[in-house]
Parts: C-alpha cells; structure tokens; sequence
C-alpha cells in the first residue's frame, strides 16, 4: 500500500498495476479495443523530457492508444500531484502532439448557494 491506500492489483490481462482503479481502467480498455474503438494499446509507455541538450527527467504514463488518427495518453490519478502537473506540461510541452488525459476526467464540485439573511 502507497502513501495514498494503493493496493497493487492484476487486471483480467495479466498485468499487475498500481491501484485497483487503474486495473479496472486496463480491463475496459482492452475490451474497447477488442470492440474496435481504439488501437495500439500500450501500457507505461514512457517519455524522455530534454530542453535544449539538457535532459530533465523521465515521464511514465499508464496507457497510450489511437482512437481513429489521433494518439491518446493517458494517466489514472485519484490524487493530482503537483510533480505530476508539472511532468504533465513538460512532456505536453516537448512533444507536439502528446496529449496527457487524466482518468477519471476531473469532476467540478457544485457550489452550495448562500443563505441569504431575511
């Protein structure tokens, strides 16, 4: 278990991943591209981040596939880090092209109205 109750989990597909969520994301992708909705199915695809000569560091993400032309990376997240929100713009940033796409998308919470006094 991680600092953040991960437990490490195998998906239907023999893959042993870091959370129970991210298992259960692998397990619809591949059934997604058995169906034919994606292609090219990889998992911790990873990705050098150099400016200039210099290199910064490593980004792992989770799963990169194609749906139709376009090529999709994506991450699973329960905790949105800040090392994380930064790797994200620097790969995003040295790759055209590369697109990080967090799972589950972000939920916005719905402001309660103020009471007003009468």
């Amino acid at each position: 278990m991680t600092k953040y109750r991960a437990i490490k989990t195998d998906c239907d597909h023999g893959h042993t991943h870091d959370s129970r969520k991210e298992a259960a994301r692998c397990n619809q992708l591949h059934d997604m591209e058995i169906d034919g909705a994606i292609t090219d199915l990889r998992q911790q695809p990873s990705f050098a981040v150099n400016i200039g000569d210099s290199y910064i560091c490593t980004y792992v993400a989770d799963f990169e596939y194609r749906v139709q032309d376009c090529r999709i990376v994506e991450d699973v997240k329960g905790v949105r880090t800040a090392v994380f929100q930064l790797k994200r713009k620097l790969v995003e940033a040295t790759h055209p092209g590369v697109v990080v796409t967090i799972y589950p998308p972000v939920r916005r919470k719905r402001r309660k109205a103020k009471k007003v006094a009468t």
